[in-house]
């Protein structure tokens, strides 16, 4: 049955009810309406209206459902369907929403998989040039300097060796921001080789990093390796940018099923504030590996990004690779 003969119905039934009374009940209005006659008559208003309300807020409350999931639903927090009730017509609606909700959680992984493979192919290519072009005018730079502060009288040499200063921090930074955008320990050392690099790079910024990385990880993908990389670059740079934190737990340990990554501070928390680009950013690349992404606040305060990944479990130990 469609919703508005569901809906014709229920006021024709009340609508019959209340004539049904009039015809078969003593109750009469007179030409001049008595007191007794004009309560009786909004006394059966009153009622027909509340039964009305009644019948319509009950076959309706699936619509509502649908409604409160439709205004909260996350494609980046896949999974949450609304369950199928009501009538027909509401059923059919709920199981399109639901169809319509998996085509396009289904598009948006697709989707985000190859922005994703894009950024990662540009941020390669940007590390390539950062070192082939940018970084080698810089050395050239600096040998053209040492030469020139060699061959300079007394008095310009403390000015080039001051330039040579700068020139060099330039091409560490440089450096730093090619291995960023393009962590070849990862694809040359391995994972924890990579997590605890990572750690001492950020422990130079005003930071306490303590990396923790099991043992017995089980071996992983490579695309599996770069999620894990990148959700816990991005947790430690969002800790640095707005956590106001000293102490940073950076751990990753083997679960029943997979691999647990864990990045917590005692910092400030996130005190309601709304999921910034970082966190989406992190939450679209647990999508791509089909992992589960929290972030909340930690036991001890603070805040804690915690990524589970499963993996299969005959898996062998992860082995660091030889460059």
């Amino acid at each position: 049955m469609s919703l508005f003969w569901r809906i014709f119905l229920l006021n024709a039934a009340v609508l019959s009810l209340a004539t049904a009374l009039l015809l078969f009940t003593p109750a009469t209005v007179s030409t001049a309406a008595r007191p007794g006659e004009v309560a009786v008559v909004f006394a059966g208003l009153a009622a027909m209206l509340v039964t009305n309300a009644a019948l319509l807020r009950l076959g309706l409350a699936p619509l509502s459902r649908l409604t409160r999931t439709m205004a909260t639903v996350d494609l980046l927090r896949p999974g949450r369907r609304l369950a199928v009730a009501g009538n027909s017509g509401i059923a059919t609606l709920i199981r399109t929403f639901n169809t319509m909700l998996e085509r396009l959680e289904a598009e948006r992984a697709t989707t985000a998989g190859r922005a994703l493979s894009a950024q990662e192919a540009e941020r390669r290519r940007i590390a390539q040039e950062l070192h082939d072009e940018v970084g080698q005018s810089l050395t050239a730079v600096l040998l053209e300097l040492k030469r020139v502060g060699d061959q300079a009288p007394p008095g310009l040499r403390a000015d080039l060796a001051e330039v040579q200063e700068t020139t060099r921090n330039s091409l560490d930074e440089i450096r730093r921001i090619a291995r960023r955008l393009r962590p070849g320990v990862l694809h040359e050392l391995g994972l924890t080789s990579a997590l605890r690099a990572l750690a001492t790079e950020y422990s130079t910024r005003g930071l306490n990093v303590r990396a923790r990385i099991g043992p017995d990880l089980p071996d992983l993908h490579e695309e599996a390796e770069l999620v894990l990389y990148r959700v816990a670059q991005e947790g430690l740079t969002n800790i640095a940018r707005h956590a106001r934190a000293e102490r940073v737990e950076l751990t990753l340990r083997r679960t029943d099923d997979g691999v647990e990554l864990l990045v917590g501070d005692d910092g400030r928390g996130l005190r309601g504030a709304p999921e910034g680009a970082g966190i989406r950013g992190m939450r679209e690349r647990a999508l791509l590996a089909a992992a589960d992404l929290t972030v909340g606040a930690g036991p001890g305060g603070g805040t804690e990004v915690r990524l589970r990944m499963g993996v299969s479990t005959d898996a062998e130990p992860v082995r660091e690779r030889q460059g």
